[in-house]
């Protein structure tokens, strides 16, 4: 399989009216006021040859405020727990997601911004 995983999450939560405006999979240009929610692939492995992937996928929540920052991680949390699995996205059925690591406090070292961070591993195959 040759699906990237942080391009299918992307996806999904852009689609959202309450998450599309802050999702980003990159930090460049970004500025410490802004709401973001950063993705990355935090790693996984081949889980069925030719078949499955297991991707961990990690979320940022960066917020002025910490209550934003807390709120959208665990409404990001949920989508993707509750919402994700059973669905297309692009040339990816997402089979199911589990949790790794629910949403944490992680000030950001740099800027001091309220940052949440949580991470997710989906089972993926080709639609």
């Amino acid at each position: 399989m040759r699906i990237d995983p942080v391009a299918v999450v992307f996806e999904f939560l852009s689609a959202r009216e309450d998450l599309g405006d802050y999702v980003t999979g990159d930090l460049v240009g970004r500025e410490p006021d802004e709401t973001t929610i950063y993705l990355e692939h935090a790693g996984g492995y081949r889980a069925i040859r030719a078949r499955m992937d297991r991707a961990d996928i990690t979320y940022q929540v960066y917020a002025v405020n910490r209550s934003v920052a807390a709120e959208l991680a665990y409404t990001v949390r949920e989508a993707l727990l509750e919402e994700l699995p059973g669905r297309t996205v692009g040339k990816a059925l997402v089979l199911d997601a589990a949790e790794g690591i629910s949403p944490r406090y992680v000030p950001d070292s740099t800027s001091r911004e309220h940052t949440y961070q949580g991470e997710v591993t989906l089972f993926i195959t080709d639609s």
